[in-house]
């Protein structure tokens, strides 16, 4: 199955990325930005000052006013996109796998990305990936690398971004697409990418079966990470007091992330991409 499908990019090419923060790119690109440029859409004047450019001088309003100006124009820019993939064995969990999503949810805001000049980088979280491709040129470069990603045993979702922010210097917006279940915790990766004035969305990801679990009787749980063994009995009373831990564990992330100006999603890997996107996404300001 395509990660993306035709009908589906269509919608894509209609959507941008939209900053909260003016996050200055080094290229011209097709975002208009707060910044004063030299591009064609004007914004405003100032005094003339000795040194600035003649040819920006504004003579209509010379002859009204006797008065030099000069004009300013806002300045098109691209914008750095950081998509942080979590490849470890846990993402491969569920029907649809936890992972799979995260692979559509990567194609489809990186195609948004590409389609606008933005610098796109894809990483898989402990492994490899794609930095600063640039252009709808690589579209086919970027689902390649999607589709070919596989999980990875011992990953570390702190060493992991600790990794990503020692070899990206350049400041952007960041999304970190996970099911955060990492014994070490997911503070530390938070607070990293914030301390490295990262514009951050988190987006948890869970299987259906984890959301609501569907067992009964004598179950042997197996920890995909590091094999770690728990027998249990599961009954009504047990499957609701793993639900309401969930809804603690859910609830928990979101503050962090509220208190830090991150933006949080929750979806289950059973919900259309294309829902998150255009419902998600773009209602809470990343996209637009």
């Amino acid at each position: 199955m395509p990660l993306l499908s035709p009908e589906f990019i269509a919608r894509l090419e209609q959507i941008e990325y939209s900053s909260r923060r003016l996050l200055a790119g080094r290229f011209k690109g097709e975002r208009l930005t707060k910044r004063k440029g030299t591009s064609i859409e004007f914004a405003d004047h100032r005094h003339y000052v000795v040194g600035d450019d003649l040819r920006f001088l504004d003579w209509n309003l010379y002859a009204r006013l006797d008065r030099l100006f000069i004009k300013l124009y806002l300045e098109e820019e691209d914008l750095s996109v950081h998509l942080l993939v979590d490849g470890s064995v846990s993402m491969n969990f569920g029907t649809p796998a936890k992972l799979h999503f995260a692979r559509q949810l990567a194609a489809a805001l990186g195609f948004i990305g590409l389609s606008h000049f933005d610098r796109v980088s894809v990483w898989q979280i402990g492994g490899t990936g794609l930095n600063r491709i640039r252009g709808r040129s690589q579209v086919p470069r970027l689902l390649d690398f999607l589709e070919r990603l596989t999980p990875l045993a011992g990953t570390s979702l702190r060493q992991g971004v600790r990794d990503f922010v020692a070899r990206q210097p350049q400041r952007g917006i960041v999304v970190l697409i996970s099911d955060f279940l990492d014994k070490g915790g997911y503070e530390e990766a938070l607070r990293l990418l914030v301390a490295k004035r990262m514009e951050v969305t988190a987006v948890h990801v869970l299987a259906p079966d984890e959301i609501d679990p569907q067992l009964s009787g004598d179950v042997k749980l197996v920890d995909a990470e590091d094999g770690e063994v728990a027998e249990i009995t599961a009954t009504p009373w047990l499957l609701r007091r793993y639900r309401q831990t969930l809804e603690g564990f859910c609830a928990a992330l979101r503050q962090f992330c509220v208190r830090r100006n991150i933006l949080y999603s929750f979806i289950s890997s059973a919900t259309p991409v294309e829902s998150l996107i255009l419902n998600q996404l773009r209602g809470r300001g990343l996209l637009r």
